[in-house]
């Protein structure tokens, strides 16, 4: 197995880091694109259409950004460990910080929202879908974040 800094000199470096700034890049864009385009349009719903149009795309975006986060932070670890330089563990904390982040912070409200006993037409469930696209905010910046850093490293490479 040749070490890292052979790899480096080889230019074998940078395959990790490109993959980990285009993991990051996908999952920072699709969390930019539901706080700035979907959320905003859902909030101009009644109650009862903003909880039924939330749900399915909350289940789609959660099965695509998942697996996104894991991956990203795993080539980020591979470029970290092949580069030895800390920035990249940095950018991959930040983007699987976004599986704690949700699991404790967001979970809960997805939990009401998700639970069969949930009136649809109350304006509760519109608070708590505010309260959502409030908390999902949080998961932008991490991987924007994350993002940059990857991106000012595979420059600097």
């Amino acid at each position: 197995v040749p070490h890292p800094a052979s790899l480096r000199e080889i230019g074998g470096l940078v395959i990790a880091g490109q993959l980990a700034l285009i993991v990051a890049a996908v999952f920072a864009g699709a969390a930019f694109y539901v706080g700035f385009a979907e959320q905003p349009a859902r909030l101009q719903l009644d109650d009862r259409s903003l909880l039924t149009e939330w749900k399915p795309s909350y289940k789609r975006g959660f099965a695509m950004q998942a697996p996104l986060a894991i991956v990203g932070f795993l080539l980020g670890l591979v470029a970290w460990w092949q580069a030895a330089q800390w920035l990249w563990l940095v950018g991959a904390v930040l983007l699987i910080a976004n599986w704690p982040f949700t699991l404790f912070v967001i979970m809960p409200t997805n939990n009401i929202l998700l639970g069969p006993g949930v009136d649809k037409a109350s304006p509760t469930t519109g608070a708590l879908l505010e309260k959502w696209g409030t908390l999902h905010a949080v998961r932008s910046i991490l991987s924007l974040v994350a993002s940059s850093l990857f991106l000012i490293l595979v420059l600097r490479s």
